[in-house]
């Protein structure tokens, strides 16, 4: 969506970023021809490598995409009016490290599909915290709150 493509949200342990094609690679330079040279990543990155995990696609429900299905993806989410998509940080190892790259920070996503565009005030919240080390510690609970909070006051303001 559209929306969030310049919005961050801090909260007190994750911090929300949209979700960008950096965010994708998982071998640097590894980048597909039809992503265009403003759009390839500078790092490699982890959201790949995670959605390659058997666990997280059961938990998921997701299927194993190639690193192009994904890039795709990314770009259907970026463009798509009924989905808001953003990564999900540590806010601590965030705000610790000053110059520190949103990859070392990742760990995971927070999703708001729009189920109904005739009453945007349906919708489905669905997260992931993908890095085993930030499980139970708060960050999907607080990232859920963030998105269901921005979804309501995006709303709000379109009203």
């Amino acid at each position: 969506m559209r929306l969030n493509q310049n919005v961050s949200l801090l909260g007190k342990k994750v911090v929300l970023v949209p979700y960008t094609a950096e965010h994708v690679p998982s071998v640097r330079f590894r980048v597909p021809e039809s992503v265009q040279p403003a759009e390839a990543p500078l790092c490699p990155c982890r959201y790949h490598e995670w959605m390659k995990s058997e666990e997280l696609q059961r938990l998921t429900a997701s299927e194993p995409l190639t690193l192009e299905q994904e890039y795709a993806m990314q770009r259907s989410w970026r463009e798509d009016a009924d989905k808001c998509t953003f990564i999900v940080l540590d806010a601590a190892k965030w705000q610790a490290q000053p110059g520190s790259t949103e990859e070392s920070c990742m760990a995971g996503d927070v999703n708001l599909f729009l189920t109904d565009l005739g009453d945007p005030t349906l919708g489905e919240i669905e997260v992931m915290i993908a890095e085993p080390s930030c499980r139970g510690q708060g960050f999907g609970t607080e990232a859920a709150l963030m998105m269901m909070s921005y979804g309501g006051d995006t709303q709000a303001d379109d009203e």
